[in-house]
């Protein structure tokens, strides 16, 4: 067992959370990862209240949580009450500023773990009260920054040892397998928050189309985008883009936005129906640079042990153990 203090506060057999992603962590996911061992995410993302009041009862009693796209929740407030009434083992904020929902949080007595893309970020998250705060690279799936892993997490390590050490720090961004875990925990991190490898698991709610696209592509294959986000109509901030597996749609548009807003209505309507039926060719397949990683589409529970077991073994090796 790999013992961590993320394992010890939330009482975790394996220090991974699964990440509260829009449209495919539903509630047999968070719920297949807590059984696990690890601790698992409704993705909340844009707002959708029924959805995820059903993802809850999805998850049939287990310990979960719960993930909101910031910017978004603070279009609709109301619902962050309803959430935190049904009692998440912790609230996820990413994309935003955490500051005007961190009190209520606080008060209803449910940790709140911030995700960041920057060290700037990191200190604002752990001056507004974050539990934890998971320091996401570029290198993830969906939306993000520019900071590589592999140094945003020691710098924020660093900031936080110094000025905030109770706060417990996760790393995200291209962590597929236990060697991913055993580095995160070598520069600082806690425990690892894992999105793309768990988007490809069978209790995921990602098109089977896009999970077999991900599966055959590498890290090459990728590449960070709005276009998909003009695409849906989404008023994502400047500051994120999206990582993707690159097809026609992105050939065309990336490089050409302005020429993508004037067909925006048509081009909607077609990235629409290309996403409801899996068209990988017109519709984006959201994943990591780990798509080069991904064999295999496994039941969540045995990605998570098999993630915590190689980290184990590979953590003894080089202790000497």
């Amino acid at each position: 067992m790999i013992r961590t203090r993320l394992t010890a506060r939330y009482h975790l057999t394996h220090p991974i959370l699964s990440a509260p992603m829009a449209l495919a962590s539903g509630g047999a996911l968070a719920a297949a990862v807590s059984r696990a061992g690890g601790l698992g995410f409704i993705g909340g993302a844009y707002g959708d209240a029924a959805w995820i009041m059903r993802a809850f009862q999805e998850a049939g009693g287990a310990r979960v949580g719960c993930g909101f796209i910031t910017w978004k929740l603070a279009e609709t407030p109301e619902l962050l009450t309803r959430v935190l009434e049904r009692r998440p083992a912790a609230l996820f904020l990413s994309f935003g500023d955490p500051a005007p929902f961190a009190d209520q949080i606080a008060t209803a007595g449910v940790p709140l773990i911030c995700q960041v893309q920057t060290l700037r970020d990191a200190q604002h998250a752990a001056d507004v009260g974050a539990d934890v705060i998971v320091a996401q690279g570029a290198e993830a799936g969906g939306h993000g920054e520019k900071r590589a892993t592999m140094t945003l997490v020691p710098e924020v390590a660093d900031w936080l040892a110094v000025h905030a050490p109770d706060v417990l720090l996760l790393a995200a961004g291209g962590i597929a397998d236990g060697r991913g875990l055993a580095a995160s925990l070598m520069l600082g991190a806690d425990g690892v928050l894992v999105g793309s490898r768990l988007w490809a698991s069978t209790e995921s709610l990602a098109h089977p189309e896009m999970v077999k696209a991900a599966i055959a592509a590498t890290g090459d294959d990728t590449i960070r985008s709005t276009v998909m986000d003009v695409a849906r109509g989404l008023n994502w901030p400047a500051r994120y883009t999206a990582r993707v597996l690159k097809n026609a749609f992105t050939d065309r548009w990336h490089d050409d936005p302005g020429g993508l807003l004037r067909l925006a209505e048509t081009e909607a309507a077609r990235w629409s129906a290309a996403w409801e039926a899996g068209d990988v060719e017109v519709a984006n397949t959201f994943v990591g640079e780990v798509a080069g990683l991904i064999r295999g589409c496994e039941p969540a529970g045995e990605i998570v042990r098999a993630m915590a077991t190689e980290a184990e073994a590979l953590l003894q090796g080089f202790s000497g153990a």
